[in-house]
């Protein structure tokens, strides 16, 4: 919002674009990771050891005769995935705003990609957020 000259706020360039829907979807990715609805008990014990080494990484992975701690590694990647896809979010606005459209490859990798998650994990927000959203990204595309 800008202040006009007559002191007014007036609305400033708030059209929608992709790159805002998935800067969204990464914000709220992050603050679901961190609630007590989801992993706020996990994310607890990651504040506790001031987030240092929150896994022993590839030395829980069985090829390395490990065990894995599956929620600590849900979490981990459930609220990193949402901080991953902030700037991706923010360099798909920048992009939108400069040309008016994503490339071409970007939007079928993009439908790719969510299409994988979709199979792997049916019920979940890539169901039933990122693929209605990356197939209205296929449709703006080849509308315009």
């Amino acid at each position: 919002m800008k202040l006009d000259f007559k002191g007014k706020y007036r609305m400033m360039n708030m059209k929608l674009t992709n790159g805002k829907i998935v800067t969204f979807l990464g914000v709220s990715h992050v603050l679901l990771a961190v609630s007590p609805w989801a992993f706020g008990a996990q994310f607890k014990g990651f504040a506790q050891n001031g987030f240092l080494k929150v896994s022993e990484g590839l030395l829980e992975f069985p090829l390395m005769d490990g065990q894995m701690d599956y929620e600590v590694f849900a979490t981990f990647w459930f609220f990193y995935f949402g901080l991953l896809l902030i700037p991706l979010g923010l360099l798909m606005h920048s992009t939108e705003k400069a040309t008016m459209k994503l490339p071409k490859r970007f939007v079928w990798t993009y439908l790719v990609v969510v299409l994988i998650g979709v199979y792997m994990i049916p019920l979940s927000g890539m169901t039933f957020l990122m693929l209605p959203h990356a197939l209205y990204m296929l449709y703006r595309y080849r509308k315009s």
